[in-house]
């Protein structure tokens, strides 16, 4: 009779699916399958034949990605101040499209992601992920729309354009991403957030990234004021409020709400995402290349924010590879909150199941740091 060997692989961390990721946890392997999973201890009781083999620093299901722009996956890195970002994008507009979004879903499934979720800019790329992706997730349609004078006409551009994508919705899901507080007009972000609330559909915005956005925000100041100035015919008048307490008033925070960067945050404004149920996706590495500082994770530990990943675009950050931005934070915070962002605050953030390495389990399912 033949007998496949068992091994015990195990971590710095350790998490299944469900539950709280382990710091002496195993996952034992017989052949392509999992047979068990639990501290290492009780495995070594169970399986005493079986060799121990450490798997570097973290054992888990698929990743997910949880904020993308793939259509800037040709665009050339960018390293520098925050003000220099945006002219970056604007200066390369040609590489942007549906070639570059076909060559950064494959960077995807390259790096093993379970899911996704993709900004996205021009109406080609949004058919296309709809239609052909293989990976599930969530493509958020970008709004930009200053002017407040236009806010109504775009938003029926806007939901007549919804309706139709939602007839193409399969593995992936159609969501709404206003773009920023200081890119698209309060008017709009208000009718936006209460059409996505009505209909169930997921919302992304990018808020409190940078200290040039609280500045836009509450006093008018900044190089933000100057490329608003030549985008809107209607002069901007400052709510004089932060990023998130702007949202806040304007009903854009709940449950339905994925915030993404959230770096420039105070204790209270993180307690407000906490009471509504906003999810706040990370993106560590492009806030260090843009240098606007880190985000609070300890706060967001601390009040119970759902906590995501993303990589953001190729623009900011060296790669697609959701997994290295858990990597570049793994000597500054717990080690067990990362990995739960990086699979089950992924997948919750998207509304989908996570993944679950039980008995039966593929071993492909296992995925490495």
């Amino acid at each position: 009779m033949f007998w496949l060997r068992t091994e015990l692989w195990t971590a710095e961390v350790v998490y299944t699916g469900f539950g709280t990721p382990m710091l002496r946890g195993a996952i034992a392997v017989q052949g392509p399958t999992v047979v068990g999973q639990g501290s290492l201890e009780e495995l070594r009781a169970r399986f005493p034949q079986a060799e121990v083999v450490p798997k570097g620093k973290a054992l888990f299901p698929p990743p997910v990605n949880a904020h993308t722009h793939l259509d800037l996956s040709l665009h050339p890195l960018y390293r520098g101040p925050f003000s220099g970002f945006i002219p970056h994008v604007v200066a390369h507009r040609e590489k942007r499209g549906l070639e570059a979004a076909k060559q950064g879903l494959e960077e995807l499934l390259r790096s093993g992601a379970g899911a996704f979720a993709d900004v996205v800019f021009k109406d080609e790329v949004m058919e296309f992920l709809l239609r052909e992706s293989p990976l599930p997730g969530v493509a958020f349609y970008e709004v930009f729309a200053p002017d407040p004078e236009d806010a109504e006409e775009v938003f029926q551009q806007v939901q007549a354009k919804v309706k139709a994508w939602r007839r193409l919705e399969g593995r992936v899901r159609v969501g709404l991403s206003p773009h920023a507080p200081y890119s698209v007009s309060a008017p709009l972000l208000r009718r936006l957030a209460q059409y996505a609330r009505a209909e169930g559909l997921p919302l992304m915005i990018h808020a409190g990234e940078s200290q040039e956005e609280a500045a836009f925000l509450q006093k008018g100041e900044g190089f933000l004021t100057q490329i608003h100035g030549r985008l809107s015919r209607t002069p901007f008048e400052p709510p004089g409020l932060t990023p998130i307490r702007y949202l806040q008033a304007l009903g854009a925070l709940g449950p339905n709400t994925l915030l993404v960067h959230g770096v420039q945050v105070d204790e209270e404004e993180v307690r407000m995402l906490a009471d509504s149920g906003t999810k706040v996706i990370l993106c560590p590495r492009s806030n260090a290349y843009l240098q606007v500082g880190e985000a609070p994770i300890h706060l967001y530990a601390r009040h119970g924010v759902e906590l995501a990943l993303g990589t953001d675009s190729r623009a900011s950050s060296p790669d697609l590879d959701v997994k290295n931005e858990a990597l570049f934070l793994w000597e500054k915070v717990d080690p067990r909150v990362l990995i739960r962002a990086l699979t089950r605050g992924g997948y919750r953030a998207l509304s989908l199941p996570t993944p679950r390495l039980t008995r039966g389990s593929p071993a492909s399912l296992v995925h490495s740091l």
